[in-house]
């Protein structure tokens, strides 16, 4: 893609590996004996209905809360060992509500990305300004990198987000649902882009999705969660079974093949 030699990403090559994670709060559990490893190079798509844990799982995995139960490691390390700069510099995150960008250019919110490498105080380097270049570049956010972030599009800001994080230069993003409020042009650019991320940097990628179809499209592997628990995972040829989908959702699902490349296509009956 004509991107510049990048170093390889913080000790995170290994992945995450769980095992027994739960998670409770008020006296419920929200996640239930999840184990899972998720590698670098490939995009992981959680799935599952409103309250089966995603968001919850995915806090967890950006060490935005702990876990109540079970072990996590990251890069062959327990989470909680990474120093916060270093796990800053290897795990991006974008929650499903971003903070305000008021004021702020699109050039100026991917910069940020740089912060867990130069510091509050650091002075900006000639690979910093690379970096967000490249970023801009690769999420086709350039030729609007002088605009405020707020007068873009839905799918405009959004790729300038994950620009940020690009920038970050992390060896894994997690993503909670990264194409909720785009219209379908712009969720399938957003996926696309996200697809190549992985494909080209061998970038880790875990994406909250609530469309099935665009999970199976887009996803080497996919993760159904319900009820705090994980219900299936696999391929997306193994996850889109009518049985398989009918355990998810709680409904009788009907899977077809597409017309145009055979990918099978999910819907309620």
């Amino acid at each position: 893609m004509g991107e510049r030699a990048r170093p390889e990403p913080a000790d995170g090559a290994a992945g995450y590996r769980l095992d027994g994670i739960g998670f409770a709060a008020g006296g419920n559990d929200l996640l239930s004996d999840v184990s899972l490893t998720l590698s670098p190079g490939s995009v992981h798509g959680l799935i599952g209905h409103n309250g089966s844990g995603k968001s919850t799982l995915l806090k967890i995995l950006a060490r935005q809360q702990p876990a109540s139960f079970g072990t996590i490691h990251f890069g062959g390390r327990p989470l909680g060992a990474w120093p916060a700069r270093d796990f800053a510099r290897a795990v991006a995150y974008l929650p499903q509500m971003q903070p305000p960008a008021t004021g702020l250019t699109v050039r100026e919110l991917a910069g940020f990305g740089r912060y867990p490498w130069h510091g509050p105080f650091g002075r900006v380097t000639a690979e910093d300004r690379d970096r967000v270049e490249d970023a801009l570049a690769l999420l086709q956010v350039s030729r609007f990198a002088d605009r405020l972030v707020d007068t873009l599009s839905g799918g405009e800001r959004q790729r300038a987000w994950i620009a940020m994080l690009v920038a970050q230069d992390a060896g894994f993003i997690l993503l909670d649902e990264p194409i909720s409020a785009l219209d379908l042009a712009q969720q399938v650019d957003v996926l696309h882009l996200i697809r190549e991320l992985a494909r080209a940097r061998g970038t880790g990628i875990v994406a909250v999705l609530h469309d099935i179809n665009m999970a199976a499209r887009f996803c080497d592997d996919i993760i159904a969660l319900k009820a705090g628990r994980v219900a299936a995972r696999g391929a997306p040829a193994e996850i889109m079974r009518e049985e398989v989908l009918a355990g998810i959702y709680g409904l009788q699902m009907h899977v077809l093949a597409h017309p145009a490349g055979g990918m099978p296509i999910g819907f309620a009956r």
